[in-house]
């Protein structure tokens, strides 16, 4: 049986749901479509927008061939055989339209493969479709990146998320014949749970029927503890994972560490999202114990960002390790917490004239930085008067 989601899919702008912003009438993306205009684009936002769904809109608008790959799995042996078949069938059919490769989580590409992608872009071997959820400015190369046209995707409303309801009941309706009914409770359920993630919406409805072949409330709640729903990035799973995580490193138990990140992996999960947990993890908990915690943390972040998937789980497994074996020292962070709070409680307290720059004679004579010592007394307080006896560092 054909997946809900898959089922559901849009085939045109007219029943796209969502992305108004890009697709309304007279909005960007719906005129360059009506005007035949096809670009190399990225299609920037959250998991279940509508991504995936709107580059096969687009190409098959266009009429263009449609090729579609995961830079998870993908390399670029992929890429090559994809560009040698455009080039055969460009000498063997006359008018013959550049295709269009859609890059799912194309922040998943390394450099290497980003580099790769390049040439076929400038040239335009390939029209180039990018899907990610990450932003561009950081995980796109700035020589491919300026080359596209980046595409803002917005979460779901809670109107266009109960469209989607709609859209399933009919569609269990018409061709199961089940008789569904979504009370007001279940539906708001619904939409709360799905925040604005279509597909997380369709996949616990599609559990729940196939399941209990209703959507009672009751039925919906049962369902998403069970094990046929996977580690969402966005929901609970994913923050009580990565808080297991962290509070495994800082204490020092490296079983549990390597365990939560094993699940993390297995689950799907960017590897620069863990890596940038142990970057802060290294500041925030190691501090001054071990100040290279952090240029190792840096470095197994630069590793997974060079290698990505599969290998990049080596590298983090080794840095977990060492952060956890590590001693742990806050003093550094509890303080800079301590001085923010006395900012924000005081807000922009006069600084001493002592240490105040004076590029002009007016400021001199007004007493700005007289009385300047470089090495003072260590006990001597260089706060502002108001706070002046205050100790952040303890």
């Amino acid at each position: 049986m054909q997946p809900l989601a898959s089922a559901l899919r849009p085939t045109s702008l007219d029943t796209y749901i969502g992305q108004q912003h890009l697709v309304g009438g007279g909005k960007p993306l719906r005129v360059a479509l009506e005007m035949g205009h096809v670009f190399s684009l990225i299609l920037w936002g959250p998991p279940g927008v509508g991504k995936t769904t709107l580059a096969k809109i687009i190409a098959q608008q266009l009429g263009r061939n449609f090729y579609e790959l995961s830079a998870v799995s993908a390399g670029k042996k992929d890429i090559a055989d994809i560009v040698l078949q455009s080039q055969q069938q460009r000498s063997l059919m006359q008018g013959y339209e550049t295709p269009i490769l859609f890059l799912d989580e194309i922040h998943r590409f390394n450099k290497a493969q980003q580099d790769f992608l390049l040439p076929h872009v400038e040239t335009g071997n390939l029209i180039l479709i990018g899907a990610t959820t990450e932003n561009p400015s950081f995980e796109i190369i700035p020589a491919l990146l300026s080359r596209l046209k980046v595409f803002v995707l917005e979460q779901l409303t809670d109107l266009e998320i109960n469209e989607l309801i709609d859209r399933a009941i009919t569609h269990y309706k018409q061709t199961e014949k089940l008789k569904l009914k979504v009370d007001k409770q279940a539906r708001e359920w619904l939409i709360e749970y799905a925040t604005g993630d279509g597909r997380n919406l369709l996949t616990v409805i599609e559990h729940t029927v196939n399941l209990y072949k209703e959507l009672s409330l009751e039925k919906l709640k049962v369902t998403i503890q069970s094990k046929h729903l996977s580690y969402d990035k966005k929901g609970e799973e994913h923050y009580n994972t990565i808080s297991a995580f962290i509070k495994s490193m800082r204490a020092s138990n490296i079983d549990a560490a390597l365990y939560y990140l094993a699940r993390m992996i297995e689950a799907g999960e960017d590897a620069k999202f863990i890596a940038r947990r142990m970057v802060i993890f290294a500041s925030e908990d190691i501090g001054l114990a071990v100040p290279t915690a952090l240029v190792v943390a840096n470095n197994v972040f630069e590793a997974v960002i060079k290698i990505g998937y599969p290998e990049a789980q080596i590298n983090l497994a080794h840095g977990v390790a060492y952060l956890c074996k590590c001693q742990k020292d806050r003093s550094a962070y509890d303080a800079y917490f301590r001085a923010l709070k006395d900012v924000q409680t005081w807000g922009n307290l006069p600084i001493p004239l002592e240490l105040r720059n004076a590029p002009t004679d007016l400021m001199k004579d007004i007493g700005y930085g007289q009385n300047y010592e470089m090495y003072p007394d260590t006990e001597k307080s260089l706060l502002p008067d108001k706070i002046k006896n205050k100790k952040y560092f303890r």
